[in-house]
């Protein structure tokens, strides 16, 4: 399978809805399997193509490298679970996800994690520093959000998205990384390099030695010829393909 191939689906589900879930769960494999993923916490979600804004995310109590396309719960903005299932959501996920769903029409798929060396960088008070191409590549689409405790207050939503604004890309204090797209490769990718230049900028801070960091014009220079990488062309037409035929290879059954 190459990620373009029609996938057989349950009956009572749509063609899009099925696509989404796919790609969702693919998601969560990914997540997996590069050891991003926290048991069963953290999350994953992707709108339900319609215009009622439902979402999928994931059942609480599974862990990432289980989840499949038909166990992803559907649920509207407000929480309610909107498809029949036996399983239930973790309100923390609720919150966080629901609040840039409502708020961003292009976010069609948001990504939180909980890595070591996301939460390392969350914590220290300059954030993510531009001594990397890899952080240089998205430091400027990076917002920051404060810590306000386990995200089960609804009130925080507000918060959340005034501190993300336009930006795809955002640290959660003392928290963890999160991450939007408007397909689940455009996502990814900004994951991916935003955990590599967490992990970067552990390792040479663990060095002792004086970090080289980059002035904002060359911070602007970067991300701007890194853009095209999170473009349709580049990352739907060829990242996410390759990462469906790793899927397959390493991790499969998250298309069932």
């Amino acid at each position: 399978m190459d990620g373009t191939t029609a996938i057989a689906r349950p009956d009572g589900i749509g063609a899009e809805e099925w696509r989404a879930r796919v790609d969702c769960a693919a998601l969560y494999r990914l997540v997996a399997l590069h050891g991003w993923d926290d048991m069963i916490f953290t999350h994953i979600s992707m709108r339900v193509p319609g215009p009622e804004h439902h979402f999928l995310i994931n059942p609480y109590g599974m862990f990432f490298e289980e989840i499949a396309a038909s166990s992803l719960v559907k649920v509207d903005l407000d929480g309610n679970i909107v498809a029949p299932t036996t399983h239930f959501i973790n309100p923390a996920g609720f919150t966080i996800h629901s609040a840039i769903h409502a708020a961003r029409e292009d976010a069609i798929c948001v990504i939180h994690l909980h890595t070591d060396q996301g939460v390392a960088v969350s914590a220290q008070a300059d954030g993510l520093l531009p001594i990397s191409q890899t952080a240089m590549a998205v430091i400027k689409d990076l917002a920051y959000h404060d810590y306000e405790g386990i995200a089960l207050d609804l009130d925080e939503r507000e918060r959340l998205v005034a501190d993300l604004g336009t930006r795809n890309l955002m640290l959660l204090r003392n928290h963890g990384t999160l991450t939007v797209g408007n397909s689940p490769a455009s996502a990814f990718v900004r994951m991916f390099f935003l955990e590599r230049a967490c992990r970067m900028q552990v390792l040479a801070q663990s060095g002792g030695g004086r970090l080289l960091t980059a002035d904002d014009d060359m911070q602007e220079r970067v991300g701007t010829q890194a853009s095209m990488g999170f473009s349709a062309q580049f990352g739907e037409g060829l990242v996410w393909p390759g990462l469906r035929r790793k899927l397959d290879r390493h991790m499969p059954g998250y298309d069932a």
